[in-house]
């Protein structure tokens, strides 16, 4: 597969993560009476990867994430040559997934994007609870190092578990880390995710965007260097075997019996 069409699954995929994660944030959570609240967001996160694993994983890996593109080369399973591609595609999908989400929420009267945060990240008191920087700092790192090990385990090929559940396993992990994070910092993990929203919320989203790049990024090259030394080394594998979605490569026919 091209680097060109599998940085396009990451757009896309990246697209349907912001999309209808934060799109549940904005669109369908704070409903008088029928909102889905915070466990309705954590839910949305963790399909929309899912989903979006298991519709693109055996195009590209479905990283949708830079943090998960990052830690996989850390930990050797990515080429380092790749790595800014894919990281430009996502940033890219997650900034079109926002576009669309504010075109549709612009649709409601009233709507203003920095008053009501657009999903975005944030600490101190631009967070959901008024946590702070160090509080922020702490829980992304942690969490997305504990992210990115989920990654690296489920798509281990020694990893024993059934092709094709891997998706499920990292979507959930993604529910349980929003379930905790929402209230600290909206829950990022995902640099990529935290950008898109910000970009239209502008201010003080963009004033505190560096540490949903930091964080993320730093927790996802610990798991990286974490996750080989307790593992051991994995051997080489085929892109389509690289993230979410772990497919085997395609056998060759038997030759006919002569």
């Amino acid at each position: 597969m091209s680097l060109g069409k599998r940085a396009l699954a990451e757009l896309l995929g990246t697209f349907w993560l912001v999309l209808g994660g934060c799109g549940a944030a904005v669109l369908a959570a704070t409903i008088t009476g029928v909102g889905i609240g915070y466990l309705g967001v954590a839910l949305a996160f963790g399909l929309s990867l899912m989903t979006g694993a298991y519709a693109l994983g055996a195009i590209s890996g479905a990283h949708f994430n830079p943090a998960v593109t990052l830690g996989l080369v850390v930990a050797r399973r990515f080429p380092v040559k790749e790595l800014l591609p894919y990281v430009l595609a996502q940033v890219v999908g997650a900034i079109c997934g926002a576009f669309v989400l504010f075109l549709v929420a612009n649709g409601a009267p009233g709507f203003d994007a920095q008053a009501s945060g657009f999903a975005s990240n944030g600490f101190g008191t631009h967070s959901p609870h008024g946590y702070g920087i160090g509080a922020a700092l702490v829980f992304e790192v942690v969490m997305t190092f504990v992210f990115v090990t989920v990654v690296l385990g489920v798509t281990d090929t020694r990893t024993p578990v059934l092709k094709g559940f891997a998706p499920i396993a990292i979507g959930l992990a993604l529910t349980a880390i929003h379930l905790v994070g929402i209230p600290v910092t909206n829950t990022s993990v995902n640099p990529a995710r935290s950008t898109g929203p910000a970009l239209f919320v502008g201010g003080w989203a963009l004033v505190q965007l560096w540490l949903f790049w930091v964080a993320p990024l730093a927790g996802a090259a610990l798991a990286g260097l974490f996750y080989p030394v307790v593992a051991g080394a994995a051997e080489e594998r085929p892109m389509e075997e690289v993230g979410p979605v772990a497919i085997a490569p395609e056998q060759a026919e038997p030759a006919p019996a002569r």
